[in-house]
């Protein structure tokens, strides 16, 4: 494996004409190649995977931003408005790692690798280790496949999928994280986190950075105007929705001509409404599609996509860009869109609307007493060997003292409780920032977790018969079987 370091020792690493087998058993995910899907996955769902950019092709969400809350400004990467005692933390129990040198392969590339690598230098400064930072290229699975295969692993990667990490543990590639580990993560993570990166119990994941799609984007002043607050619960919601539908703009608007947004809406109410357990189910293919607790998400949703008096009309032609111009352009047509961080991005590149003053967003609210609960994308690191600097430097990233350092520098979000909410450059980052780390359910996005032909292809799956449900939302248990249909026609039943 070619070995590309922050110290400048060599290139990038290559690409392996291998299969994917580490997913094959998990029904895929988000870190899939499939060359015969018709339509990109998920370009913001899995933190060490790439994809083309939104913009550029029309059926892929946009890109969850990485630099921060759009319309903020990033803090320089060279430090200098960053308290030292950030930057450089008294690290305390760390043992004498002089003389070794440890490697991480990360996706990062530019600034975010640039922002990284002083998260290190606390490390390196304490331990007296060094850390060099390798790069994954374009294609992550293929890469980490290749060193495995190569018996040349890196000792730490940092990966974007639960799928990935189960399958890495199952093959026996990754190691459980040791006690020392394990106990820091317990001490400032919620249980959620501990679980997402579990198998069999034991526990192979530090998650350290996190992006949310439970997010409803409304425009300020019409959302004053009606005299609405930001709701509470799903029945708050309704509630409000139906206040603005006697005014001049639409209370909702949805994009359905690729189908993604709504997936959003689907995997945001069926968390809520089934739990994890059954999420995890559905996306193992424990539970068919058929189950009760999909066709009731469906009922519920058909109480917004069925009510004309409630969504703008028009959506089948609607692209996602046109949503957001909907809600915050000049002349606004509706007042709320359901979508990710990556919203504000797009109104900062669409509008003249400022993000924080006209542009707000609120929380997916609850449905039927759920547990606050985020559905969105994660970044992890797992471990390839035991060794003490491994097991030291995984400490380390779970640590607040690492997350502190790389939310002051701007351009991520640290599901560590124990991190300084504070260090955030702004409101609205620090806001989605609390709903992270106050989740007690976090769970990727679905159709990133399940195989491409099902979760993101125009042809069958999700996207092609939600599309047809919005359209016609008159029996859900109709589409429930027709999820079901297409799954065992993906998936080979």
């Amino acid at each position: 494996m070619a070995r590309s370091t922050r110290r400048g020792r060599g290139a990038a690493l290559g690409a392996a004409l291998v299969t994917v087998a580490l997913l094959a058993a998990c029904g895929g995910g988000a870190e899939d190649e499939n060359d015969d899907a018709d339509s990109s996955a998920d370009p913001g769902s899995a933190p060490d995977g790439t994809a083309p950019d939104g913009a550029e092709d029309p059926t892929a969400p946009p890109e969850s931003s990485s630099e921060g809350t759009a319309g903020s400004p990033e803090t320089p990467t060279d430090g200098g408005a960053v308290p030292e005692e950030v930057l450089a933390p008294e690290l305390e129990g760390y043992a004498d790692l002089s003389g070794q040198t440890i490697e991480i392969a990360t996706r990062w590339t530019g600034s975010e690798r640039d922002r990284f690598d002083q998260v290190l230098d606390a490390f390196e400064q304490a331990t007296g280790a060094r850390v060099d930072q390798l790069g994954l290229g374009g294609n992550p699975v293929l890469a980490i496949t290749e060193s495995l295969d190569n018996g040349r692993p890196p000792n730490v990667a940092v990966v974007g999928s639960p799928t990935l990490v189960r399958s890495l543990a199952e093959d026996g590639a990754i190691v459980p994280l040791a006690e020392e580990v394990r106990a820091t993560i317990e001490d400032s993570y919620a249980p959620t986190w501990t679980d997402l990166g579990s198998v069999d119990g034991d526990v192979y994941a530090v998650w350290m950075e996190a992006t949310s799609k439970s997010l409803l984007w409304y425009d300020a002043a019409a959302y004053a105007d009606a005299g609405v607050e930001e709701p509470a619960t799903w029945d708050d919601l309704l509630a409000g929705l139906r206040e603005l539908s006697g005014t001049d703009v639409a209370p909702v608007t949805v994009g359905v001509d690729y189908g993604w947004p709504l997936t959003d809406w689907f995997e945001n109410a069926y968390l809520r409404l089934a739990g994890p357990e059954a999420y995890d189910q559905l996306v193992d293919r424990e539970i068919p599609w058929t189950d009760p607790s999909v066709v009731e998400t469906l009922e519920v949703l058909a109480e917004v996509w069925g009510d004309p008096e409630l969504v703008l009309s028009g959506g089948l032609d609607r692209s996602y860009p046109d949503t957001v111009e909907n809600v915050f352009s000049d002349d606004p047509s509706a007042a709320t869109l359901v979508g990710g961080e990556y919203v504000a991005g797009s109104i900062e590149g669409q509008t003249d609307a400022v993000v924080g003053e006209d542009a707000m967003f609120f929380p997916w609210p609850e449905m039927d007493g759920s547990a606050p609960t985020v559905v969105g994308e994660a970044g992890g690191a797992v471990a390839f060997d035991s060794e003490p600097g491994t097991a030291e430097l995984m400490r380390y990233l779970a640590s607040p003292e690492a997350a502190n350092i790389w939310i002051a520098l701007g351009g991520t979000t640290s599901p560590n409780q124990r991190a300084d909410l504070d260090l955030y450059e702004d409101d609205l980052s620090r806001e989605i920032a609390q709903q992270i780390v106050g989740a007690e359910v976090f769970r990727l996005d679905l159709s990133d977790l399940v195989p491409p032909d099902f979760g993101a292809s125009q042809l069958e799956g999700l996207w092609p018969v939600l599309i047809d449900f919005y359209e016609d939302p008159s029996d859900p248990a109709a589409t429930a079987q027709a999820l079901e249909d297409a799954a065992a026609d993906v998936y080979g039943d």
